[in-house]
């Protein structure tokens, strides 16, 4: 998937004059939110937030120890009978998983919902190759007819309205004009029922890698993960290095945080674990499953003070709070993943400079850190990255100038008084509507407060010459 995340000022502005877009997200969002704080909450406050901090410490403890975990798994995943790959980046993911395909002379591929797939953009290098890939979550395989990315971690396509997704249905697959949601649903699941049957691979990502097991554990929704994990010869999951967890307690422990914040639900409806391919004794099953344990900058994450942002388990929960995702949906961040967490991890991964605009969508109210089940500090990263964008001078000079005549202005008693003055006219000649330059933005929509009729420094004045 190409980067456009610089673009991110213009794509918030097409998403904010979109109108079905504006009525989608809002309603996803706040669906989301509201779910997320029955659910995670139903057994009281404290309940909730000791939850919290024990799943926090899970993945802290995790990733205290990734190095020794990630072996303990590969040896307990071959064990099990998988077949285990690492991937340093991108292309030897990607590299891998097509010589599985030529290995195993694959034609067609399930795949359920995985975003380290969309991060790798492996869907091309099969589609290059002659593969035919489907997707078979519902949301992703709405977004694949309409040739789109995901854009929201857990509902890809919380952007569309069900109005959109009709229309989608009607002109791609040609089915009859219905409004009825049950119906789209039912005559989408008669379309993949012939891809199920007829793949000769399944892919799938995994929420979590269970060291002490070696084992895959995946959450969803949907009948279509089993499918693809469990019907075709051959199973392939793709697994960043940080998705590892200790023990089977963490696995249990994570699984009730995971659905109460991505969608509300106490337990989605299928939690599955993997523990390898069919055995001789078995008749179901796949009987080739690989692991592709995938890096692709994680490393070099863990290797900085933004190491904690790898704890994420994708839930989605920091975007159904966050009012600036509320307000332009994922789109518009330009990349994979969107809202605080892809303004986060999208910088440290694709470099602040194809991403400069990210730590700055953010008003900082610090609500992605109050719904994040794992605690994550979204916005003193934010404000680090920040800091990161301006030492290596990669932010607006414009800006650069604005803050060095303020940081001036601010030193100086005479220029801060005499700032106060110029600002206090300017406010009279405008009436407050209409801000020269960046302060536009915020009388685009309210007035500009007035000012006191007299400063700090002039009743501080007074006051002292009262008392002589």
């Amino acid at each position: 998937m190409d980067v456009t995340s610089n673009n991110f000022v213009a794509l918030a502005d097409i998403a904010l004059n979109n109108p079905e877009l504006q009525k989608a997200v809002s309603k996803g969002t706040r669906n989301g939110y509201m779910g997320r704080e029955a659910a995670m909450f139903a057994e009281g406050d404290a309940h909730g937030q000791a939850l919290r901090q024990q799943a926090a410490e899970a993945k802290r403890r995790a990733l205290r120890n990734l190095p020794d975990l990630l072996e303990l798994a590969e040896e307990n995943l071959k064990a099990n009978g998988f077949k285990v790959l690492w991937a340093a980046n991108a292309f030897e993911a990607n590299k891998h998983v097509m010589n599985i395909v030529k290995q195993h002379e694959v034609k067609i591929v399930t795949k359920s919902k995985s975003m380290l797939t969309e991060e790798l953009g492996l869907n091309h290098v099969l589609e290059e190759s002659d593969v035919r890939v489907v997707e078979t979550d519902l949301g992703e395989y709405i977004i694949q007819l309409n040739n789109e990315p995901p854009s929201h971690i857990v509902a890809p396509v919380i952007h569309k309205t069900k109005e959109e997704i009709r229309d989608i249905f009607i002109r791609e697959l040609e089915m009859p004009t219905t409004d009825d949601a049950g119906e789209m649903v039912a005559f989408a699941r008669k379309m993949l029922r012939d891809d199920f049957l007829s793949a000769d691979m399944g892919i799938s990502g995994g929420n979590f890698l269970i060291a002490e097991t070696g084992t895959i554990g995946l959450v969803m929704n949907e009948g279509n993960g089993r499918m693809c994990t469990s019907m075709p010869n051959v199973h392939v999951a793709l697994v960043g290095i940080e998705k590892v967890v200790e023990t089977l307690d963490d696995y249990a422990l994570l699984t009730q945080v995971l659905p109460r914040s991505g969608t509300g639900q106490h337990m989605t409806v299928y939690t599955n674990i993997i523990n390898g391919p069919r055995r001789d004794d078995e008749t179901d099953g796949p009987e080739h499953v690989y692991v592709i344990l995938v890096d692709n900058g994680r490393s070099d994450i863990y290797a900085t003070k933004y190491a904690e942002a790898l704890s994420c388990i994708r839930c989605g929960a920091c975007q159904n709070a966050c009012p600036v995702y509320r307000s332009t949906g994922g789109h518009a961040y330009g990349w994979v993943y969107g809202g605080p967490i892809g303004a986060v991890i999208t910088p440290l991964m694709v470099g602040t400079d194809n991403a400069t605009p990210l730590p700055y969508a953010s008003s900082l109210c610090g609500v992605c850190k109050a719904v994040c089940p794992v605690d994550i500090d979204l916005p003193r990263m934010l404000l680090d990255l920040r800091a990161d964008i301006v030492e290596h001078r990669q932010s607006e000079r414009i800006y650069d100038i604005g803050i060095k005549a303020w940081e001036m202005g601010n030193k100086s008693p005479r220029l801060f008084e005499l700032g106060g003055k110029a600002a206090k006219l300017g406010l009279q000649v405008t009436d407050g509507k209409v801000m020269p330059g960046p302060l536009g933005n915020w009388t685009k929509f309210r007035d500009f407060p007035d000012f006191a009729a007299k400063s700090f420094r002039q009743l501080w004045r007074e006051r002292k010459k009262s008392k002589k």
